[in-house]
């Protein structure tokens, strides 16, 4: 087990193992009382399979962070710049001259056992991560690299998954490397317009995108972003 940022390490793996509690509990009712199609409940051939994932226990190694710390940014990505119901009248996302990547998600979080207890999922733009998301206003030399860039928590529920992550991280390692090369500083980069364009096309040639292509005018079905197979 990693040690967890500024959590004793007791108190951590009481969390984790809080967590395997659960998903245990969840996989005990779909053995034994889940709903089925014929009217019966449990499906006892559910299984775990430690043999494929090489653990005891047949879960997986490590949890899964659905959220966690962010940094406090030169520029935080909001509902307004992204949400369809936030931006009235607007026929795209916010677009960022410092743009450094692309993303394209709903805006979804989960519900928990405090606070709100209902599931919030918002239309989202496709749209682009702007530098000064990955800039902290303090630390020095310090970048995100997935999903702890400068989002909201509202926000941080489009920028969370994969492929959103892989671009945060794609251009936080060419910035880091961009700028070793340029000796200056990752902050510098953005404030000066010179360098952040030399910067975006070194990306571009990466084969990084820094902005959607356009298509034309867009529809219902297409300013909605991806929505996820139901159930997933």
């Amino acid at each position: 087990m990693r040690p967890a940022l500024g959590v004793p390490a007791e108190e951590a793996a009481l969390a984790l193992d809080e967590c395997r509690r659960c998903s245990l509990s969840f996989l005990h009712w779909m053995q034994t009382e889940a709903p089925r199609h014929d009217g019966g409940v449990g499906y006892p051939g559910l299984r775990l399979r430690g043999d494929v994932l090489g653990t005891s226990d047949g879960l997986a190694k490590a949890v899964y962070w659905r959220e966690g710390r962010r940094i406090r940014a030169e520029a935080t990505l909001l509902e307004q710049h992204i949400g369809v119901a936030a931006r009235p009248g607007a026929e795209g996302a916010e677009r960022f001259a410092d743009s450094v990547g692309i993303g394209a998600y709903r805006i979804d979080l989960h519900p928990s056992t405090v606070g709100t207890r209902d599931t919030v999922d918002i239309d989202c733009f496709p749209f682009q991560i702007p530098l000064g998301a990955l800039l902290p206003v303090r630390v020095e030399n310090l970048l995100p690299a997935c999903k702890n860039l400068g989002t909201t928590r509202v926000t941080s529920g489009a920028c969370r998954v994969h492929p959103v992550e892989w671009s945060i991280g794609e251009a936080s390692g060419a910035l880091a490397a961009f700028a070793l090369t340029r000796g200056v500083s990752p902050r510098a980069v953005r404030a000066d317009p010179g360098l952040l364009a030399d910067f975006q096309r070194v990306l571009q040639s990466l084969g990084a995108p820094v902005a959607w292509p356009e298509y034309g005018p867009l529809t219902s079905r297409t300013r909605t972003g991806y929505r996820p197979p139901a159930g997933s």
